[in-house]
Order: structure tokens, then sequence, then C-alpha cells
């Protein structure tokens, strides 16, 4: 009896901690919620593709279907920054997008590194070029990645440290682009495949400099799963040869079922 009494007891107690605990994190990710919220990044998270561009934005096309809104509109933050832009790199993110971080944000979003490793020029190249040309312009970019980006990557989070020190930092990826297995007209299989594998590491160096800046990466490859393009059922645009700047970009429902869960998941 007093052994049932004593374990009755230590169960009581661990259950109280753990309810301690459970309750200071709700709090805590409440409190998250409620606090200042800043949007930083490229295309990716400003929205390109998915339409909906506001007017102030410009050149930025930042959408209205974009994450950073979508979770905006559904948590209320007391106050809210929209500031990524397409076309940003890790340098243009630091000289231009960091003025609303202060002590007071509670959450930050960002997206970048595509550009900084010539995302743009890569898909252009393996559109109109040979597979040879396409997988060396890869390699070029790869190269990049693995020697040069760590650094842009460690200066521009060292800046969201510093001017936002209270933060909870959601650094999110890049989906993979293409259903490999699928049979689908355009790129070739070999395009394909190395424009996956370039993306898998783009997204492996990412969350190897957000971690150890002590920031939560948001993988969206798992969401963008059986909607890459040539899926049949893509969030991704393809070449959109009427607004190329769309294309190789989340569509409104790649924002939304894509991106948004992966923020949710980890604000």
């Amino acid at each position: 009896m007093r052994r049932f009494r004593t374990s009755a007891v230590v169960s009581s107690f661990l259950l109280s901690v753990g309810l301690a605990f459970t309750g200071a994190a709700a709090a805590q990710a409440s409190a998250q919620a409620a606090g200042a919220y800043v949007a930083l990044g490229d295309s990716y998270s400003s929205g390109v593709g998915a339409g909906s561009y506001t007017a102030e934005s410009g050149n930025c096309k930042r959408s209205t279907n974009a994450y950073p809104q979508l979770w905006a509109n559904a948590n209320s933050p007391s106050s809210f920054s929209f500031v990524a832009c397409g076309g940003a790199t890790t340098s243009s993110v630091r000289s231009s997008q960091m003025a609303p971080l202060n002590a007071n944000t509670a959450l930050v979003s960002v997206t970048a590194g595509g550009n900084d490793a010539g995302f743009a020029d890569v898909m252009t190249t393996c559109v109109i070029s040979s597979n040879s040309v396409c997988v060396d312009r890869i390699n070029s970019a790869r190269s990049f990645i693995t020697s040069t980006l760590p650094g842009n990557l460690d200066s521009l989070y060292a800046d969201i440290e510093n001017r936002a020190p209270n933060a909870r930092v959601v650094v999110l990826g890049y989906p993979k682009f293409y259903d490999v297995a699928a049979v689908c007209v355009g790129l070739s299989d070999t395009k394909r495949s190395a424009i996956n594998a370039a993306a898998d590491h783009l997204n492996s160096v990412i969350a190897g400099r957000a971690s150890a800046h002590g920031f939560a990466f948001g993988d969206v490859r798992p969401t963008f799963s059986g909607h890459e393009i040539c899926s049949g059922s893509s969030w991704l645009h393809s070449v959109n040869w009427t607004n190329i700047g769309e294309s190789y970009h989340p569509k409104a429902a790649g924002q939304s079922g894509g991106y948004l869960p992966v923020l949710n998941a980890n604000d």
C-alpha cells in the first residue's frame, strides 16, 4: 500500500511538473504570437508567383497570399513588418530590410541564399542549354554554396541576432523543384535530378548555419512532397514564358500549403 501511495505521489509530481512546463511553453508561444513579427527575405517570402501583389511593394512583389501575410492574418501580432523583396540576396536583406528589427521583435522569418548562388541564372541556363552546360552551371553554384554562402549567411544571421536579440528566428528553406519519377515534358531527367540535388545541398548549408546561430530551420521539402513540378498537382510554377519572373516560384497554394504550415510548426 505504501509503495502504491509513493508511486501515486511521484506520478502526481511528475504530472504537475509536466503541466508546468507545458503551460510555460504555451504561454511563451502565446506571447510570441502576440508580439511583433518581421518577415525578411527574398521572393519565396515576398510571394512572387502567388499573385495579388500589393501596390506599395512595387518590384518587390509582396503578395497578400504570401505565408508571412497569411500568418499575420491568423495570429494578429502586435505589429507586422513585411519587408521581404523579390530578388533579395543575403547582402540586400542586410542593407535594406533590417530597420524594423529591435529588442521588442518577437518573431522573425527569413528566406535567403538562393539568389546569392545565382538561382535565376542556373534555371535559365538549364532551360535553354544542353545537359552538360546545365550540370556545369549547377556545379558552379554548388561550389559557391559550399565555399562562400556559409559566410554570407553567418553575416546575415549575426545582424538579425544583434538587432533582435529576443526574437524567435525561423529560417525557411527551399522546396525540391521536380518530381523526377514522373514522366514530364520539358527538362531532361539529368537536369531535373541535378537541380533537385542542388536544392538539397542549399537547404543543408542553410540548415547548418541556422542551427549554429540557434535559429530554427523550417524545411519545406516535406510539405511540398507530391506537389513538385511534374507531379500533376504542382504548387510551383514551371517556366512561365508570359511572366518569366514567376517561373520556379510557389503558387498561392505553395505559400498556404507548403510554407505556412512550416512557419506554424516553428513559430
